[in-house]
């Protein structure tokens, strides 16, 4: 695992970078390639080579530049992101994320045939564009003699210019540059990579005395003479990447006099102290540092200025330097507004690991507040239970804030999927759409990366097995281009995720002639179209007459299944001949705590998820005697509810109460009742996953620990519901059902 946070942040952005880039391009594919997107196209290009070079990472530099040169020459040639130019680029992402993930790996070397796959591309194009790009030097040019400056050439207006070809860059380091990941000298060697450093002044007028240093503060500027053909803009974007941690100012070779001024007197530290810098860095001989200032006061004096306010000697010539305080003040106030207006608007980074770790805390938390607040009941003390009670409120809103931290929004995770669509629709020779609905949903981030494999396969067999040929769309009346539908949205606490397609739908006689093949079900076995269907998540199940790249090894729907039931959801299906499929996964809204309803059944002690409870009902226990008491179904409002007696399923010692209590819960469209002996109320469950061990126990989604020090059992609520789909309440109409009575 890379250890280097300033890596680790570059990593990240790249990523998003080249997802963006992705984005970008396959819009520009379907012929939405305005100026606007070829801008977007260049600067993550940019921004990607720029911070490569930070850390040296001379392949991505190298590979990178080409692709910016070329987006860089369709920019200024107006020219259009043709869908042939769009694909080549997408294979130069996906490059690009090769090389990025190399680097993760921790990859020191990239492979022989990564560069040879790399040139390709390129050439590719190249020829695609029309446009060439030479490579970036991987290292910097030797440094030329220094420059020899000349007495300053007048103007017509009489105002000077200093001579010589040099560039100077002035740069200040914000304090807290270190902590944000950043190396200041790395932004100065990228400056090597397309320039040549001539001289090179180090600012340490803000470092402390010894004993307050801190190692995490960064306290140096820069002074920088270089020569170079690249722009001012070019220059600027090597800083793109710290901008808003640093202050920069550039001049131009051949800059006027006045702006050396303006430069002296706009930085921080003592005029005669940048006066040696400018000096020390090859940039002023000087002389021109006297004439300069020389000029520069006799220009104020003449035209009424104020009084100077200090004085500077150089070379032995007292030289009036006056020092405008309103200047200062204006400079430190947009200073300051711009530390307020970055203050409202900055974001970091988390790492995830810390985040669990903090979620883990906090539900020891949960777990000791509990057990705070349970012998505060039994030492019978009001106000330490109230304090308990005060306490429990506070960690309730702890969690609650805790848990957003690592919600996020589906959308992102949608819009891959473009990519993924235009790949399979190509290689199947299709032609499809994607719509996405609810992409502001937002869901557990851990749900959301658990579940991009699953959607991935269902998208692909949605193309692949789904959705009809141009030809045979045509002829059932339907458009030549099918469509893939991605929605998400809020049920009832839980979260839904839809995949559906207006494909031929799932043909059920076929689904059912292989299940009998391969004894799933019996001969006269009568299924419901549901049951059906459901049959296509059995592992090693395909109706596929042939095995394509894509699928028909009978391997990914029962992968699907067994990933979501893994995250306590479940999968549902619905197909219409001739009009589509839909298959809708149903997610919990986070994996690490939960409002949970305890109930007991002698004296073992289970919770339900709150969200899936509709309510509480009590019926009287079965006699002895009654040999139908097990399987008799319970009246509900007029409605057949199947019921599931826990103490039955994991066989729990004793005997029932005269008095039993059914929770009605809801889960994949269905009603269940459980049968418990106790309902015992709401309380705050921390997930503690089962061991190895109890993987295949059915039934049981995992354990928390109550407040008394005992372990509960969380329910597996939709994996009992699914137990019951065998259940049909017509057959059981005529059945006598036994009393109830609402609590």
């Amino acid at each position: 695992m890379n250890k280097d946070p300033a890596l680790d942040t570059f990593l990240a952005e790249s990523n998003e970078l080249l997802s963006d880039m992705e984005a970008t391009l396959l819009r520009c594919e379907q012929g939405a390639g305005d100026g606007e997107a070829i801008n977007q196209l260049f600067r993550a290009a940019h921004t990607i080579k720029g911070s490569s070079g930070l850390f040296g990472l001379d392949t991505i530099v190298a590979f990178t530049h080409v692709v910016e040169s070329v987006l860089d020459r369709v920019r200024e040639e107006s020219s259009p992101v043709t869908p042939a130019l769009a694909a080549v680029l997408l294979e130069c992402c996906d490059h690009m994320k090769g090389l990025v993930e190399a680097v993760a790996a921790g990859g020191a070397q990239i492979p022989a045939e990564t560069h040879a796959s790399g040139e390709a591309v390129l050439e590719n194009l190249q020829a695609v564009s029309g446009f060439s790009a030479t490579k970036p030097r991987s290292a910097p040019a030797a440094v030329p003699p220094p420059v020899r400056f000349e007495t300053p050439a007048p103007l017509t207006d009489g105002a000077l210019r200093v001579n010589g070809d040099s560039w100077h860059v002035s740069v200040r380091f914000s304090a807290d540059v270190l902590k944000n990941g950043m190396d200041p000298l790395a932004f100065v060697r990228y400056l090597t990579t397309f320039c040549t450093v001539t001289g090179l002044g180090v600012v340490e007028d803000a470092l402390p005395d010894p004993g307050e240093f801190d190692p995490e503060t960064c306290y140096l500027g820069f002074e920088i003479a270089l020569r170079t053909e690249a722009s001012k803009a070019q220059i600027e974007a090597a800083f793109e990447f710290v901008r808003d941690d640093c202050q920069l100012r550039i001049l131009p070779p051949r800059s006027l006099v006045s702006d050396y001024v303006a430069l002296i007197r706009d930085l921080p530290e003592p005029d005669a102290r940048l006066g040696e810098l400018l000096v020390a860095c090859g940039t002023l001989t000087p002389k021109e540092l006297a004439d300069c200032l020389a000029d520069q006061a006799v220009r104020e004096l003449s035209q009424g200025a104020a009084p100077p306010l200090g004085e500077m000697l150089v070379e032995g010539k007292v030289i009036q330097a006056a020092v405008v305080e309103a200047a200062v003040q204006t400079q430190n106030e947009a200073r300051a507004g711009k530390d307020g207006k970055s203050a409202e608007s900055r974001s970091i980074r988390v790492d995830g690991d810390k985040l669990d770790r903090l979620i883990d805390l906090i539900g020891e938390l949960i777990i000791a507040g509990a057990a705070t607040g349970s012998e505060a009941r039994h030492a019978g003390l009001a106000r330490l239970n109230e304090s308990a009670l005060h306490l429990a409120r506070i960690v309730e809103e702890v969690r609650d804030q805790a848990l957003k931290l690592r919600i996020v929004q589906i959308g992102p995770t949608f819009a891959r999927f473009q990519r993924v669509v235009r790949d399979v629709a190509r290689e199947t020779g299709k032609e499809i759409n994607l719509e996405t609905i609810g992409a502001e949903t937002e869901l557990d981030k851990t749900l959301v990366e658990r579940i991009a494999d699953p959607l991935t396969h269902l998208v692909r067999n949605a193309i692949d097995h789904g959705i009809e040929k141009p030809e045979l769309r045509v002829a059932a009346g339907k458009p030549a281009a099918g469509t893939v539908r991605l929605t998400a949205y809020h049920d009832a606490g839980s979260v839904v995720v839809e995949v559906a397609d207006d494909g031929g739908g799932l043909n059920r006689e076929r689904i059912q002639q292989k299940a009998l093949q391969r004894g799933l079900i019996s001969e006269g076995q009568v299924l419901s179209d549901s049951q059906v269907f459901s049959l296509i998540f059995e592992a090693g199940f395909s109706t596929a007459e042939q095995v394509t790249n894509l699928s028909g090894r009978g391997v990914g729907m029962d992968v699907v299944k067994s990933n979501v039931t893994a995250l306590r959801g479940s999968v549902e299906i619905d197909s219409q001949p001739g009009k589509g499929t839909q298959v809708r996964l149903r997610l919990p809204l986070t994996l690490a705590i939960i409002d949970g309803f305890q109930v007991g059944v002698g004296s073992s002690s289970f919770v339900i998820p709150l969200d899936l409870v509709e309510e509480c009902v009590e019926m009287q226990a079965a006699d002895e005697s009654d040999a139908d008491a097990a399987t008799r179904p319970f009246d509900l409002h007029g409605s057949v509810l199947p019921l599931i007696r826990l103490r039955d399923l994991f066989e729990i010692p004793g005997k029932a109460d005269r008095r039993a209590s059914v929770v009605v819960v809801r889960a994949g469209g269905k009603r269940v009742g459980i049968v418990v002996d106790e309902l015992y109320g709401e309380l705050q469950a921390v997930i503690k996953p089962l061991s190895r061990l109890f993987k295949q126990l059915q039934g049981i989604a995992g354990s928390t620990i109550l407040g008394t020090g005992k372990v509960a059992l969380i329910l597996d609520i939709p994996g009992l519901v699914d137990r019951t789909r065998d259940f049909r309440p017509e057959s059981l109409h005529s059945q006598r059902l036994p009393a109830r009575s609402t609590s």
